[in-house]
């Protein structure tokens, strides 16, 4: 090995991981390090260009604003506890909405996946349903729950429900047939094909589920606080709007881009802890 491949062993710190197969691989242990540098650096330089073309004019700072405004809008806001309060709220309904979509959407697709006959009977409604824009839908759920809070949680929970529970039914569908003569031939309980079986064979398409119907219902938060809200993040773009307050509306904007992003950090997390084999794959 000349000097220079030495150096470059010494810079990155390779190291040998031997497979099963008895082949191996070679990681840099930097490459966490350059990938958060990546992820810090792309929307800061997009931030930095938004900011430049905004004071030499190239963009309506009438219409997208600039990040110094925004952010001089923003500061008042936080520390008055008004962002804050907002916030919570929001939060509060998307989870609220999730959990009331995401558990019976679980419990539904794994009874679809393992039992042919209530596949059968469901999936066409389930298929038919689907398709059906969940905001066309909302003066009908207005009627039926009212202006008050459960119209805003039912709309984000129809709209988690659907997707947690097709890929759950899918990630049954997908699990080899051997676990399910296995678990009959040792006599399982219908309970035990549920929770030994179906369910953790199912989780990595249940999180995955999980993540969509997350995103769903950032989605339908905004539309349903539209309607009939006084409060939270959805509420304050269309008061924004009401008041031509651009600024205020970036605000509220990248109040929901960071709900975002901690809610899929979050899903994250709990998936490395569930199914830490499935991440070990990658």
């Amino acid at each position: 090995m000349s000097l220079l491949e030495e150096h470059i062993h010494e810079t990155f710190g390779r190291i040998i991981i031997k497979e099963e197969k008895g082949e191996s691989k070679t990681i840099l242990i930097d490459k966490t390090f350059i990938l958060k540098v990546l992820a810090f650096l792309s929307p800061s330089l997009l931030l930095l260009l938004w900011e430049i073309f905004a004071r030499l004019g190239f963009i309506d700072v009438r219409l997208f604003s600039s990040p110094v405004m925004i952010f001089k809008t923003m500061l008042p806001m936080f520390y008055s506890g008004e962002l804050l309060y907002h916030t919570f709220i929001s939060a509060q309904r998307i989870l609220l909405g999730f959990l009331t979509g995401a558990v019976p959407g679980v419990i539904l697709g794994l009874s679809m996946g393992l039992f042919p006959p209530v596949r059968a009977s469901l999936m066409p409604m389930v298929a038919a349903t689907f398709p059906i824009p969940k905001l066309a839908i909302m003066p009908l759920i207005l009627i039926i729950f009212g202006l008050g809070e459960a119209s805003k949680i039912f709309t984000i929970a129809i709209g988690v429900f659907y997707l947690v529970l097709i890929n759950t039914m899918a990630g049954v569908l997908n699990i080899d047939d051997i676990y399910l003569d296995v678990a009959k031939n040792f006599g399982a309980t219908p309970f035990q094909f549920y929770s030994t079986v179906a369910f953790p064979g199912a989780l990595p398409m249940i999180f995955a589920g999980f993540k969509l119907g997350m995103g769903t219902a950032l989605l339908l938060i905004v539309a349903a606080e539209l309607s009939a809200a006084k409060a939270g993040v959805g509420w304050m773009v269309w008061r924004a709007y009401d008041m031509f307050d651009i600024e205020k509306m970036f605000v509220a904007l990248i109040t929901m881009a960071f709900l975002g992003y901690i809610f899929s950090y979050l899903l994250d997390m709990i998936e490395r802890m569930v199914i830490p084999w499935v991440n070990n794959r990658r």
